[in-house]
């Protein structure tokens, strides 16, 4: 025996185990601990590129497995103190070398926080990676699914939902987290707006100036752009239409559309009387550089009565408030689909009955994917034995084809149908550019009314027109009419 009475044999015992072990709590953080880098090991390769194939298995990877980590790393010093009492008296009696379980005890330290920095930043890195792209926005999100399903066929498929719901710098990407731990706890609770609101009508909008103009120049100028519009008859034949325009979009050196709006000085502030933005009571026009100003009111609004509704800077996104997330009307996404050859027009009155099985009440997609294809199946064989027995192949396509069609546009689950997201860009199938151009809103005097002139905007070459003589020059009639399935 030694002077202190310990045995000497105890001098080479590790007091690290002792303190490791000295409570419950600092054993299951260990588990914990294990259990997260062994499951960590297993999906790490198929994570190794950054992007998950599967959704979920990214949220495992990214966010259940450190979240256990973290979790049993917490735990394990809370056990130390907790058994802190019990590894003082250990200490006393069992070990001699205090130095040596000193040492032992920092080596185990610094070996663990080694691994945490290690493990910690590979995954904080990946699960940040992860979560800003399209694929965890949209599929790991249910509710995000009209908005995902809508950006996979937008012009801006290839853009990341962050490049335009994030702001700037540090603050927008804090703010987008918050936002995002918002939506989590709203879905977890079942208590999310059905349907989600857009992020104009929740005022949640990052500033254009943060995302459009990064890449898109308001004011550089952009001369014309021809528009073709395709439109189908309900007739038996479904007999083509075409409306051609010729946009005049314009820019800091030609009115036009954008230099009449967004041309050097030029600051348009207007009222909505609606979160969405369809209602506009009041318009106020300035140009900085001219001093010009000049003030609208729809009829039956006045000076005082407008100032209770909320004022905004006009941006890009309230003409362009659906530039990646898109929804057609049952008519036009009709005709899209007819156009582009998805649905085969040469069958006998394909765009009134599709629109028809369209437009129909389904309670869920689920009933949506029954009867669509059912009910246009069933309509040809009973209305049309002939085309039926020699075009089947081609209607059981088209029955697809229009169930693709309500499955991009309507999602009853989540309360989004026809119409719901009105698009501004235009005033065909919601008012859009009326909101304002409507010949309604005039100056107070009654002198001045913002313009409803077609030809400040658009110069028509053919409005709805079979086989418009302008397509043929232009030698896109040929090209067009070959898209068509007949």
């Amino acid at each position: 025996m030694t002077a202190g009475g310990a045995s000497p044999t105890l001098v080479g015992r590790r007091p690290v185990i002792v303190v490791l072990t000295s409570h419950w709590l600092a054993l299951f953080g260990h588990g914990l601990i294990l259990t997260a880098l062994i499951s960590w090991l297993f999906v790490l390769p198929l994570q190794i590129r950054g992007r998950a194939d599967n959704p979920y298995i990214g949220i495992v990877a990214f966010m259940v497995i450190p979240a256990v980590f973290f979790a049993g790393l917490a735990l394990v010093p809370l056990g130390i103190f907790l058994g802190k009492r019990r590894v003082e008296k250990l200490l006393e009696a069992e070990i001699v070398d205090r130095r040596l379980a000193l040492r032992q005890f920092i080596t185990f330290l610094g070996v663990t926080a080694a691994v945490n920095i290690v493990i910690g930043t590979q995954l904080t890195y990946r699960a940040v990676d992860y979560m800003e792209t399209s694929q965890f926005c949209g599929q790991s999100c249910h509710v995000m699914k009209p908005e995902f399903m809508a950006h996979t066929e937008s012009a801006h498929a290839r853009v990341a939902c962050v490049d335009c719901h994030v702001g700037e710098g540090a603050t927008g990407w804090i703010e987008s987290k918050a936002a995002g731990t918002r939506q989590l706890i709203e879905v977890s609770l079942n208590n999310f707006p059905r349907p989600i609101p857009s992020a104009l009508e929740s005022n949640r909008l990052v500033p254009a100036r943060e995302t459009c103009e990064t890449c898109h120049w308001v004011e550089k100028f952009g001369a014309v752009r021809l528009r073709v519009i395709r439109k189908f008859g309900d007739d038996e034949a479904n007999t083509p239409t075409d409306t051609v325009l010729m946009m005049l979009i314009g820019g800091s050196i030609m009115p036009g559309i954008h230099g009449a709006h967004f041309g050097p000085g030029v600051e348009i502030h207007f009222a909505a009387a609606d979160q969405k933005r369809q209602t506009i009571p009041w318009v106020e026009y300035r140009n900085t550089k001219t001093g010009e100003s000049r003030t609208y009111l729809a009829s039956g609004t006045t000076p005082e009565s407008s100032k209770r509704f909320p004022v905004y800077q006009m941006q890009c996104v309230d003409c362009h408030n659906r530039p990646s997330h898109t929804f057609d009307p049952a008519d036009r996404a009709l005709d899209k689909a007819l156009m582009t050859g998805f649905v085969p027009a040469g069958l006998p009155f394909i765009k009134k009955k599709g629109l028809e099985l369209l437009q129909a009440n389904y309670a869920t997609s689920e009933e949506a994917a029954r009867k669509i294809p059912a009910g246009l199946d069933e309509y040809y064989r009973q209305a049309y034995p002939e085309v039926y027995s020699k075009r089947a192949a081609d209607i059981t396509g088209a029955g697809s084809a229009l169930l693709d069609v309500y499955n991009h546009n309507v999602f009853p689950d989540l309360k989004v149908g026809w119409g719901t997201y009105p698009n501004n860009l235009g005033h065909i199938d919601s008012p859009g550019c009326f909101r304002c151009h409507d010949g309604d809103h005039a100056s107070a005097d009654g002198k001045a009314a913002i313009t409803q002139d077609c030809s400040a905007c658009h110069v028509s070459l053919a409005v709805e027109e079979t086989a418009p003589e302008v397509l043929k020059t232009l030698g896109l009639s040929d090209r067009l009419d070959a898209l068509k399935k007949p």
